[in-house]
């Protein structure tokens, strides 16, 4: 048995960036960008207990910090979803994106821009909720592997894998 936990794969989670806001900083040194965050879905995978089948309410934000290298985002991102069931999710996520070049064509809006892979984009989400069928949300630790999808004529969507914690195997 390996003292090195697992990883459940728990869900999927897309979210609908709308208007980007650069705040800058002045005290700081790097500076604050505001994304918005429009529409969304939180879908459980089959095996993944409790299920979720969630849609996003109202406008969530991420708020991002840029590395002072220019080379990694630092994520700070909260939204709201509401189950099928009725049950309210608060998400808070963190985490580090690496500024790719074709990560730069994205947030430059260029028309060469294209869908990204897997594998530059890691966040740890927690969530919060006051429903007894997924309060075990609350004592997971979830991480996740994230990309950007761009489809022509279609806001960006970020799109990420997020897996649970458990004990090894």
């Amino acid at each position: 048995m390996s003292n090195f936990p697992s990883l459940q794969p728990a869900l999927t989670v897309l979210m609908t960036i709308g208007d980007i806001s650069p705040v800058g900083s002045a005290s700081k040194g790097t500076p604050l960008a505001i994304a918005a965050l429009v529409d969304g879905t939180v879908k459980s995978e089959p095996s993944f207990s409790p299920a979720i089948d969630a849609t996003w309410v109202g406008q969530g934000a991420d708020y991002i910090h840029n590395d002072p290298s220019g080379k990694h985002m630092r994520l700070d991102a909260h939204g709201l979803v509401k189950d099928k069931s009725g049950a309210m999710i608060y998400l808070h996520y963190g985490g580090v994106v690496d500024i790719t070049p074709e990560l730069g064509l994205i947030l430059g809006g260029s028309p060469d821009a294209k869908t990204t892979a897997f594998g530059n984009s890691f966040i740890e989400m927690k969530f919060e909720t006051g429903d007894e069928k997924l309060k075990d949300l609350e004592t997971g630790v979830f991480v996740g592997a994230g990309r950007f999808i761009v489809e022509k004529g279609k806001p960006t969507v970020l799109e990420y894998k997020i897996s649970k914690a458990v004990k090894g195997v």
